[in-house]
């Protein structure tokens, strides 16, 4: 076959092996000027001194670190303590971006599984009814979401119709809300990468199990969910890191007693006030949990799939 290769029993084309450097250089330039650029201005910006009015002063110096762990007093001048405030702050980002992925996960599993077993003229049209809420800016649907759970919102004008409760409940300015906030913001990311894997599993497998006498949840835990994991792993990640880093729905629907990292990081570059060094260091750690997280997830997926090649 003329510009062909076989390479290890498959064929490789070589017509543009010559230029694939070429060809490459766009998108290396988009990621490089988008995004390592702006990563490395904030590894540097975390190591240099703050302003007074505001901006940095080019004094290379490790306090913005030394300020999120250590507390050294008003003046400094105190033997240090751990600063417990950033990283429960850190904590409550954790512990609210992983329960919003369980969440996302208990309800869009079904909801995935049940689009992927319509027949295939309808399942446009449910991909279309979950996606169509998002086609509006999230902080339109934030502020909406505001509207809806506040004391006198529809949510507790119903309970109170039906008698469910006798005073309003309150949720705005709550963990909950923040929580309600986060899972109706990412849900989709959820469902369509697991609608893609069980969209493309192998629904014999599962006759087959029920013909050797394994129960529905039997099926489900041993030949479906492995299958479909690829989309559950991708559905997961893309839930919890905006999750993690999320500032909306903690600044609009959790108030100040709950705020989150993306919130801490958002107030340091706001106005004058604004500390861009601790700002900067805020989203380096950020940065790195994220990608402890990450690869960890890589990891566990490639050994997965090395157990399950024979």
């Amino acid at each position: 076959m003329a510009g062909a290769a076989a390479v290890g029993g498959s064929v490789r084309s070589e017509t543009y092996a010559s230029a694939r450097n070429w060809l490459l250089l766009p998108s290396w330039a988009v990621l490089g000027i988008f995004v390592l650029a702006p990563v490395a201005m904030m590894l540097v910006y975390s190591f240099l001194t703050k302003e007074f009015r505001g901006g940095v002063i080019w004094e290379f110096t490790l306090a913005a670190y030394d300020q999120f762990f250590f507390d050294r007093g008003l003046f400094g001048d105190e033997p240090a303590k751990i600063e417990w405030t950033y990283i429960l702050i850190f904590w409550r980002s954790i512990w609210q971006a992983g329960l919003a992925t369980v969440l996302a996960l208990l309800i869009g599993f079904p909801t995935a599984y049940f689009i992927a077993t319509r027949p295939a003229h309808t399942r446009t049209v449910w991909v279309f009814l979950i996606t169509i809420p998002y086609w509006v800016n999230l902080l339109i649907r934030t502020v909406s979401m505001k509207f809806l759970l506040r004391d006198q919102g529809p949510l507790n004008d119903f309970l109170l119709w039906t008698g469910l409760i006798d005073d309003p409940i309150r949720i705005i300015n709550t963990n909950a809300a923040v929580q309600i906030g986060l899972f109706y913001s990412y849900l989709p990311f959820m469902v369509l990468p697991i609608y893609a894997s069980v969209e493309r599993y192998n629904f014999a497998l599962s006759e087959a199990a029920a013909d050797l006498y394994a129960d529905k949840w039997t099926t489900l835990r041993r030949i479906v969910i492995p299958s479909v994991r690829p989309g559950i792993v991708a559905g997961c990640i893309l839930v919890f890191v905006p999750s993690l880093g999320a500032f909306l729905a903690p600044d609009l629907l959790g108030g100040a007693k709950n705020f989150m990292i993306g919130s801490l990081i958002e107030e340091q570059f706001k106005g004058n006030a604004g500390n861009w060094p601790f700002g900067a260091a805020a989203s380096m750690i950020l940065l790195t949990l994220v990608l402890i997280i990450l690869v960890f997830l890589a990891r566990q997926q490639a050994r997965a799939e090395r157990e399950a090649t024979p």
